[in-house]
């Protein structure tokens, strides 16, 4: 009887998926993620302690936010409930609640409750938490991919530690699949088995960090082949057995945000290979090209200036294409912008001038215009004295004349030495040394 119960066990532990088998039971089990668990970390403390309180995991699909859960459970012999915020409402909520509530009661443990997705729950959903969290009937744990401080209700994060889990990197990656190919009771390890390093290398690559995906493939490829024979999973195989991989981006989230961020502070880096590397994760992963557009004209001003002063042309032509051709075509014009504006020289002399101005438009007293600068155009202007004195500047054969243009000493507009700003420093510094020789 104990026999066939072994078998039906084994069975069942067969049927499940991989990446499901392979979970970690240990904390000593986890791969990657030692910014959370590493020696003297918070969460590794917190558990040692014995003194764990709620938390919200929060990273990309595939970092192990789930397996972290159930380790967590384990480790702290826990009693274990998940939901997943997708397919539940209050009902659920409260059932998992009430149901924790009861066997703390009973004299049972206190429960883990697990919410996957939480970012699904709505603002009621998250508030009924809230009395159990406080009272510690509950330690809940959240997983989101999105970000907690805009996802989530601030009550929620602020009586939780945060901690954020990175994509694992190549090398974990081939970790983990080597770790399923070798393990005999929960992996392949009794199989007449073979996999090429090369065909492990290209799954850690194209899963993008995902662990899961990684092990769906690696599964994909062994069950592909008859019982009876050897198998052998080389790259060709491999490739066969995962899908070409989806750029996670959302337009309105941290993705979209991060993606323009990186293309920007590469240019202004003045790095053109980051730069567009980054222009084509926005492309692959179906980012707006006007929006990029947009943020290429605004850069060329804000970056670039009088430093090179055909940036703002180039950019506005990148933008007038991006409208006129649209995709696929215009990613040409894009990248032709992209590495226009990294590789010209920087200045941001037009955004700290029109700032420190602004600032002292709204904070300091108002100027009056001098009377000579004032339009005397129109009937009666030069009566009252509008623009007497003014002396034009192109009846002067150098272009130039020392007059008052502003009645406060004050200097916004300061060049830099790169690209053409040199020149125009040069320029300002003589034409201000002609101007005080001229005054008496």
């Amino acid at each position: 009887m104990d026999l066939f119960a072994d078998i039906e066990r084994e069975n069942v532990e067969r049927s499940r998926p991989l990446a499901e088998r392979m979970r970690p039971r240990q904390l000593d089990e986890v791969i990657g993620q030692e910014t959370v668990l590493g020696e003297g970390k918070l969460l590794r403390r917190m558990l040692l302690a014995g003194r764990l309180g709620s938390i919200i995991l929060y990273g990309p699909p595939g970092t192990g936010k789930t397996t972290l859960a159930r380790v967590i459970a384990q480790h702290s012999q826990s009693r274990f409930a998940e939901l997943n915020a997708a397919g539940c409402g209050v009902k659920e909520v409260r059932a998992a609640l009430d149901e924790a509530r009861d066997h703390l009661r009973s004299g049972g443990e206190r429960t883990l409750l697990f919410v996957d997705e939480i970012h699904h729950f709505n603002r009621s959903q998250q508030d009924i938490l809230l009395p159990d969290v406080e009272k510690g009937t509950v330690t809940l744990i959240g997983a989101t991919t999105l970000n907690p401080f805009f996802a989530l209700n601030a009550p929620l994060v602020s009586r939780s530690q945060l901690f954020m889990l990175e994509p694992l990197d190549i090398e974990q990656i081939e970790q983990v699949l080597k770790r399923a190919i070798a393990d005999k009771a929960r992996g392949f390890g009794k199989l007449d088995l073979t996999v090429t390093d090369d065909a492990v290398h290209f799954l850690a690559v194209m899963c993008d960090g995902d662990a899961r995906r990684a092990l769906t493939a690696l599964e994909i490829a062994v069950n592909s082949f008859p019982e009876s024979k050897p198998i052998h999973v080389d790259k060709s195989v491999a490739e066969d057995s995962i899908q070409r991989k989806a750029i996670v981006h959302d337009p309105s989230g941290d993705e979209h945000y991060d993606l323009a961020s990186a293309l920007i502070k590469s240019m202004r880096g003045s790095d053109p290979d980051a730069a567009i590397y980054w222009l084509a994760r926005m492309l692959e992963a179906g980012e707006d090209p006007r929006f990029i557009a947009r943020r290429l004209i605004i850069f060329a001003s804000e970056d670039i200036g009088q430093a090179d002063p055909t940036s703002l042309l180039v950019a506005e032509a990148v933008g007038r294409a991006v409208d006129v051709i649209g995709l696929p075509e215009c990613q040409l014009n894009l990248s032709q912008g992209v590495l226009h504006l990294a590789t010209a020289p920087k200045s941001n002399s037009t955004t700290t001038a029109i700032a420190a101005a602004r600032k002292d438009v709204r904070e300091g007293r108002t100027v009056a215009v001098p009377k000579h600068l004032r339009d005397a155009h129109y009937a009666g202007a030069k009566e009252i004295g509008h623009g007497e004195g003014y002396q034009y500047p192109h009846n002067d054969p150098r272009g130039f004349v020392e007059q008052e243009y502003l009645s406060v000493s004050v200097r916004y507009y300061e060049p830099t030495e790169h690209g053409r700003e040199k020149e125009v420093a040069e320029r300002m510094e003589r034409l201000r040394g002609e101007g005080e020789s001229t005054q008496p």
